[in-house]
């Protein structure tokens, strides 16, 4: 069943009200009619609605609510995946398929190795379009929320806020050592995971390089503020697939089901 958000003022006394792009989607692309039903998620504090479509006009389609209803789409797993500036179709296919597989945020970071470069307009421009991106994935896949495309940062921002997190994961290919199946293995972190309950998030921080890989001192400068530094394993993965490999592996380990 289709489902869109919307934010608090559009629901009222039993009402609902689509506006914007959504409109010509459900007139023109589902071509919905007066009657059918579809499934409405307040973006602001994710409540789920079941809506049945009473009336529309050129600009908005209003919906009577039939249900509002519990859904566990969201995991208590929060992760925030710090993606090296990639070029755009490979950060398109990052945003799509993370969002799907439960991604909580995802920020775009420059770094010494990134072919990409951004200005102050294409800035806004591509962050504008990857939270369209987000959306359409949230949609498709059923979340109650819109993961957040944050404004792009750099190593010095992101590192700033690095306490925030019970665990920050620096994939790094020349990295010999440290598995990531230690790390997720290891007391502490089983520990943590424990911890979590019902109120309670455990919050994961990834960070992956762009197609070139992150340059030695940037790993040893977020290294010293509390950064694990990993290896994936034997191969060298590409950046389009880091962070969905560490996202289906993280969820496995620590996601509850709560269905």
């Amino acid at each position: 069943m289709p489902k869109f958000f919307v934010d608090s003022e559009q629901v009222d006394n039993g009402e609902i009200k689509i506006i914007g792009n959504d409109v010509n989607h459900i007139k023109n692309v589902l071509r919905m009619k007066v009657g059918d039903t579809f499934q409405v998620c307040d973006n602001s504090n994710s409540e789920n609605f079941l809506v049945k479509i009473s009336k529309y006009d050129n600009e908005n389609i209003f919906c009577e609510i039939l249900e509002k209803y519990e859904d566990n789409s969201e995991s208590n797993i929060k992760v925030h995946i710090f993606q090296g500036l990639p070029k755009a179709d490979k950060m398109e296919l990052i945003i799509q398929k993370s969002v799907e597989l439960g991604v909580n945020k995802i920020t775009p970071v420059e770094m010494k190795r990134c072919v990409v470069k951004l200005d102050g307009k294409d800035r806004v421009k591509k962050v504008d379009r990857w939270q369209k991106i987000a959306e359409v994935a949230a949609k498709q896949s059923g979340r109650d929320i819109i993961p957040e495309i944050c404004s792009v940062k750099n190593i010095s921002q992101i590192s700033e806020n690095f306490e925030e997190y019970d665990l920050v994961l620096l994939c790094y290919e020349n990295e010999k050592d440290l598995l990531l199946k230690d790390v997720l293995k290891s007391d502490e972190i089983i520990a943590k995971s424990k911890e979590c309950n019902g109120n309670t998030d455990f919050k994961i921080a990834i960070i992956i390089g762009p197609e070139g890989g992150i340059d030695i001192s940037e790993v040893e400068y977020m290294s010293n503020k509390g950064a694990k530094v990993i290896s994936l394993g034997n191969r060298i993965l590409r950046t389009e697939t880091v962070a969905l490999s560490l996202l289906s592996i993280i969820m496995y380990e620590f996601e509850r089901n709560e269905n």
